[in-house]
């Protein structure tokens, strides 16, 4: 069960017309999230939305860069979702230390980045652009879990 939202988080994401979705399980055998000293790992998500993917294939033969981006905000709302779960609520992450976008793409394909702004721009509406400035990594995958088009994963600094 997620933890409660603070105020100021609840009132972006209602103000972007979102909630969080419930922590979901993992799919195989490992756990969404760990705690090592005040960093908080989560797994990769995938771009789900009840259960299902919002979007399936590649990027740049099935899947376009707008529905990419809309894929890795899906990501990343699952990733806060954990990091919620994790860290017993939002307001107890001092800040986003670093994204790892994985883009499952075309050979050619080279916007992998422009895919990975749907989450990054994400992360700094609702965290706020001291907490949820990050690092980041974007790189492309020849195949993700489910046939997803993109899957994030994050690590946190906790207070």
């Amino acid at each position: 069960m997620n933890a409660p939202l603070a105020q100021p988080f609840a009132d972006r994401l209602a103000a972007l017309g979102l909630s969080l979705p419930p922590a979901a399980a993992p799919a195989a055998k490992y756990v969404p999230a760990v705690i090592a000293g005040n960093l908080l790992y989560t797994s990769g998500q995938l771009p789900l939305e009840g259960g299902k993917l919002t979007s399936i294939g590649l990027v740049g033969r099935e899947v376009s860069i707008e529905e990419g981006q809309a894929a890795a905000r899906a990501c990343a709302l699952n990733v806060l979702a954990h990091a919620n779960a994790m860290a017993k609520g939002l307001e107890n992450i001092k800040r986003l230390v670093k994204i790892s976008v994985f883009v499952a793409s075309t050979p050619d394909f080279t916007q992998q980045h422009i895919v990975a702004n749907g989450g990054s721009e994400l992360f700094f509406a609702v965290l706020g652009d001291d907490v949820g400035a990050h690092a980041r990594s974007a790189v492309g995958m020849a195949s993700l879990p489910l046939n997803a088009p993109v899957e994030i994963e994050a690590v946190f600094e906790l207070k």
